[in-house]
């Protein structure tokens, strides 16, 4: 792997471009990375339906839960399934929808400043050894280009929105993933 720095695209993964972002605010440099889980229903990982939230094309009548999601637009730049493939949906460069309302050391809007990765999991079921490579690999990659990324400014969504987000849960292993760095 490796980031096409025209572009801020990671090489030799999988593409699927979401219409869910913007520009960073002018001479806003990348300062966070922001770890996620989302799994689409809640608790069940497979499937097509996080791709369709991240493009606006997720059926509301697919699922009981969608009725309240469908209309989000949202996105972040990298997901991790389970299996370890990985898929990118905007540019590193650009703001990806991700953090919400948040803040990290006193600053607000962390979609800013930070880029944003999925894990496909939930708060109970625990994460795969190959998320934990892919994520790895994918860090030190993110860090060769923005070596500020040391792990005092890798969070989890639960860090920077207290109270209003619990992911990555309690059975992410960030001890395994600072070791891992």
């Amino acid at each position: 792997m490796k980031i096409d720095k025209n572009n801020a695209w990671i090489e030799n993964i999988y593409h699927n471009p979401s219409p869910n972002y913007d520009q960073r605010p002018i001479g806003t440099e990348i300062e966070l990375l922001v770890i996620h889980a989302i799994s689409l229903p809640p608790n069940e990982f497979g499937g097509q339906f996080i791709d369709q939230l991240f493009t606006n094309s997720l059926d509301a009548n697919a699922h009981s839960s969608f009725a309240e999601i469908a209309h989000l637009r949202v996105s972040s730049h990298l997901l991790i399934r389970r299996n370890g493939d990985i898929i990118q949906y905007v540019s590193l460069q650009q703001r990806a929808w991700h953090a919400g309302v948040s803040s990290f050391a006193g600053r607000e809007r962390c979609n800013d400043f930070s880029i944003g990765i999925e894990l496909e999991g939930c708060d109970s079921i625990a994460y795969t050894d190959k998320q934990y490579q892919q994520l790895i690999k994918t860090v030190k990659l993110l860090q060769e280009v923005w070596p500020i990324l040391t792990p005092d400014r890798i969070v989890g969504h639960c860090d920077i929105a207290p109270g209003r987000k619990t992911d990555p849960g309690p059975f992410f292993d960030w001890e395994r993933l600072k070791n891992g760095l």
